[in-house]
């Protein structure tokens, strides 16, 4: 039974689920949804709230109205039943006589006017009408008279009194509202006091009052009906004018930089479209202005770029020929010809770079493709920079991957990212730091692969890592280049990774060291959506020691705090 229901409960939440999300995306994107609902909702409030009183105090007004006519009435039988048995005579033994000639006429009267009668007595005597005897209205149920108002009139010379009650009859099982008034009269036969209670239902009354709710009703219906339609209309004109607005700046947004607002009338939304047309105008202005001077830039450096490299090589010619004669020359001429040498090789290598850069500007870099190992071209570049990480006393291992990290790529520009990551981490290496190591980790899925770079140096100050990919920028200016670098490796790394499909991105925390993730696609065209490594690293130190081997157990990376920040145009997905 349980099972059956809850499959039901399923069936239904599957049916209802997608319209509560549309609801749902309706409500959070529609403003003009949410304005009309709200106005709706918060004037239907209002409008119930007036109406409770308005109903209220036409009910009290109908039931005080109804009890002063039944009192009038009430008060007005009685005058005349006195007067009937002053006018009669009568001795103690026609007592039931004129009880019944009392009663009987009261009694027809009340089926014309709709009311019911009842008499009950001798009052002091404890007698109740519930306890048989007595004339009434044929049908009427006695339990409509409350104890409360018999215990009233237990006595003589009572006043009369009235309360609300419920009218039951015997033959319906439904009971009306009404009223019921009390009265006592003495009976000239006997000398005794007999009650005549006369029970007055609110049929009238109960119909007026159903006549003035269902005219609230409707007029409140209209008057929903009329709220929402004005504020649907209201906050149309007010919105249509944004959502064209919307739809200009994501035409601007994606380039279509002529697109303009038509500007209508003198009002508020007129002016906004006037001014949104002025800003697009002044930002279409200097977008241009800066995409000349970019292609100025551009273009400068790709001419000085091909330019230098005829002078260069004549220098270079020269510089070789003094660097190989340097053993006749004296030794401060030896060491000039030394110094000249490295500074034309630092020259060099900012020329191909600067060249690199150039054709990335120009949309020249291609990719050839193949099925490149990562873990190899790892490897590779470590054992390559070993010499240099020996020189500064800094460790540095590749950790095996636990299974195969390969994806389809350009070999020669992964291997000059993850070239220029193990360097750069070698370069920025904290001295004074008693654990010196650089790690490299690979994974793979079946989607991407990914590789990263982790140094215990001296880190990323808050913001840097958004920054570390600019060209010429440097953490620490003040800091010495050991590694001859250009300022241009990571800017390189970073659009070589594009133009792969993939991620570069940086982590980093002042005096805890930096983290570089290169995430790739598996194969060419592959949107990613995760990488394999986490950019948050373990924050602990790197511990120092051995590189591990394949049969070493190595440490796996685990999620750490939040980092403090991730290269700019990627996010960590």
């Amino acid at each position: 039974m349980a099972g059956e229901v809850r499959s039901r409960l399923r069936a239904l939440w599957a049916r209802v689920a997608p319209r509560a999300r549309r609801a749902l995306t309706v409500w959070r994107r529609s403003i003009q949804a949410r304005v009309v609902v709200s106005t709706v909702l918060l004037s239907a409030l209002v409008v119930a709230g007036v109406s409770f009183l308005l109903l209220q105090q036409t009910r009290n007004g109908l039931l005080e109205h109804r009890v002063e006519v039944v009192l009038g009435e009430v008060d007005a039988e009685m005058r005349d039943a006195r007067a009937r048995l002053a006018a009669a005579s009568g001795t103690e033994s026609n007592a039931s006589r004129q009880q019944r000639d009392l009663v009987d006429p009261i009694i027809e009267r009340g089926r014309g006017r709709g009311y019911s009668v009842a008499l009950a007595g001798p009052a002091g005597e404890g007698r109740s009408l519930r306890d048989g005897g007595g004339e009434y209205t044929s049908g009427l149920d006695l339990l409509s008279i409350p104890r409360s108002l018999e215990s009233h009139f237990d006595g003589v010379n009572r006043t009369t009194a009235w309360t609300y009650t419920e009218i039951a009859s015997t033959a319906e099982a439904q009971t009306r509202a009404g009223v019921v008034v009390g009265s006592q009269i003495q009976l000239p036969s006997d000398g005794r006091t007999y009650t005549l209670y006369f029970l007055y239902p609110f049929t009238e009354e109960e119909e007026t009052l159903g006549l003035v709710t269902r005219a609230l009703l409707t007029a409140a219906g209209l008057l929903m009906a009329l709220v929402a339609g004005v504020t649907w209309l209201v906050t149309r004109q007010v919105v249509t004018p944004v959502r064209l607005a919307r739809q200009v700046a994501e035409r601007l947004a994606a380039g279509r930089l002529q697109e303009r607002l038509e500007v209508t009338g003198e009002d508020d939304i007129a002016r906004l479209a006037y001014s949104f047309n002025q800003m697009a105008t002044n930002l279409q202005r200097q977008i241009r202005q800066l995409e000349e001077l970019s292609w100025v830039q551009r273009r400068f450096v790709s001419d000085v770029s091909h330019e230098l490299r005829t002078p260069l090589t004549t220098v270079r010619m020269a510089s070789d020929l003094i660097h190989d004669a340097r053993a006749d020359f004296h030794p401060s001429a030896a060491r000039a010809a030394e110094l000249l040498q490295a500074e034309l090789d630092r020259f060099e290598a900012l020329l191909v770079d600067l060249l690199e850069i150039s054709r990335f500007d120009a949309g020249a870099a291609v990719l050839t493709v193949e099925e490149v190992d990562l873990a190899e071209v790892a490897e590779r570049v470590v054992a390559a920079a070993r010499p240099l990480a020996e020189q500064r006393g800094v460790q540095v291992w590749v950790e095996p991957p636990q299974g195969p990290v390969t994806a389809e790529a350009d070999v020669r520009r992964v291997e000059r990212i993850v070239r220029n990551l193990v360097t750069n981490a070698i370069d920025h290496a904290d001295v004074e730091h008693p654990a010196r190591a650089v790690v490299v980790r690979l994974a793979a899925d079946e989607d991407a692969a990914a590789l990263t770079v982790r140094d215990n140096g001296v880190g990323l100050a808050p913001g840097e890592a958004a920054m570390v990919f600019n060209r010429f920028w440097r953490s620490d200016p003040a800091r010495a280049r050991t590694s001859g670098g250009t300022g241009l490796g990571l800017a390189i790394a970073q659009e070589d990774a594009h133009l792969h499909g993939g991620w570069l991105q940086a982590w980093g925390r002042t005096g805890e060291g930096a983290l570089f993730r290169l995430t790739l696609p598996r194969h060419p065209g592959t949107a990613l959506r995760h990488s394999p490594l986490p950019l948050i690293p373990d924050t602990a130190p790197i511990p120092t020691g051995a590189a591990p081997t394949r049969d070493t157990p190595v440490r796996e990376p685990d999620r750490g705090p939040r980092p403090v920040a991730s290269s700019a145009g990627e996010e960590d997905r």
